[in-house]
């Protein structure tokens, strides 16, 4: 690396750093577009419920109308705009996700660490405590909860979906702090005598940021396709503006299926959360090469 005279070396190894990020997304253009992705759909989350304020319009003489310059998506059987509530259901849908992925990621990483970098009792005692929540059974567990406690708000069914799905994160964080507990500047580290929370906060747990953002963006869309499942199968309660709501409705309370009138209802948050998930996928790709000089084509 070259530093240039008289600038200080942080203020190059920024620079190099943003220049690296342009070079990763010039490469393959797609990159941008899911960035522009997941940005819109934030965007939504964030302004959606102020630019269609609840409750939305209904016209009772446009029930089941087809896509229109007015209604791109069509109306539903109430006859309210299929987009507005695509549009206003973001929120629900990117709250629930990223609630699950913080408490996932949380979890797992502080548990995948201490058995790491500790190794002996600690490894046996937080390993066997992952394997158990493995072999818990997600989907059958949520339908026995959704009949005694009724999820009331997204961050409810976050907590919930992220208490039930930390393990995975936990043995892979566990796989990368033994491989970094063994190079030299945590070696290093241990010989001047820093302490155990010294080590782990700041060497072991900013060497694995870039692994963790990438695995909380992935859990945001194992969280999203969890809670509209759980929406679609009708065991939540329908008062949510949830994507899983429209599915649902459209389905088996409009025919969808054999019935071209609910067709566009059915479809726009089917599209929404294929665009939602591909643009996440496409910023997990550009992160892993940003981050992985292994993968760089300088």
């Amino acid at each position: 690396m070259t530093v240039v005279e008289g600038m200080p070396a942080t203020v190059t190894l920024r620079r190099n750093f943003w220049r690296g990020v342009g070079r990763v997304m010039r490469r393959k253009p797609s990159r941008m577009v899911g960035v522009g992705i997941v940005v819109l759909f934030v965007f939504m989350g964030i302004f959606g419920p102020l630019l269609y304020p609840d409750p939305l319009p209904r016209d009772d003489n446009a029930l089941y109308a087809s896509p229109s310059w007015a209604h791109p998506f069509g109306t539903d059987f109430e006859g309210t705009d299929v987009l507005a509530l695509v549009v206003t259901g973001t929120r629900y849908v990117l709250l629930a996700g990223l609630t699950t992925a913080v408490i996932t990621v949380a979890l797992g990483t502080a548990i995948g660490l201490l058995a790491g970098f500790h190794r002996g009792r600690w490894d046996t005692v937080l390993m066997r405590l992952t394997d158990l929540q493995l072999t818990i059974p997600g989907l059958p567990l949520l339908l026995v909860l959704s009949t005694v406690w009724k999820f009331t708000s997204p961050v409810e069914m976050g907590v919930v979906l992220g208490l039930l799905g930390w393990g995975g994160i936990a043995r892979a964080v566990r796989s990368q702090s033994l491989s970094l507990r063994e190079r030299g500047f945590i070696e290093a580290a241990k010989g001047l005598g820093l302490s155990t929370r010294h080590i782990i906060g700041r060497e072991l747990l900013p060497s694995m940021a870039p692994y963790i953002a990438m695995n909380m963006l992935i859990a945001v869309t194992g969280a999203i396709y969890a809670q509209v499942g759980l929406f679609f199968l009708g065991v939540l309660p329908f008062d949510a503006n949830n994507w899983g709501v429209m599915l649902n409705l459209s389905v088996f309370g409009g025919g969808a299926l054999s019935s071209t009138a609910a067709l566009p209802y059915l479809l726009a948050p089917l599209l929404a959360i294929l665009l939602l998930t591909l643009g996440i996928v496409l910023v997990v790709d550009a992160m892993d090469e940003i981050f992985n000089p292994r993968l760089r084509e300088e």
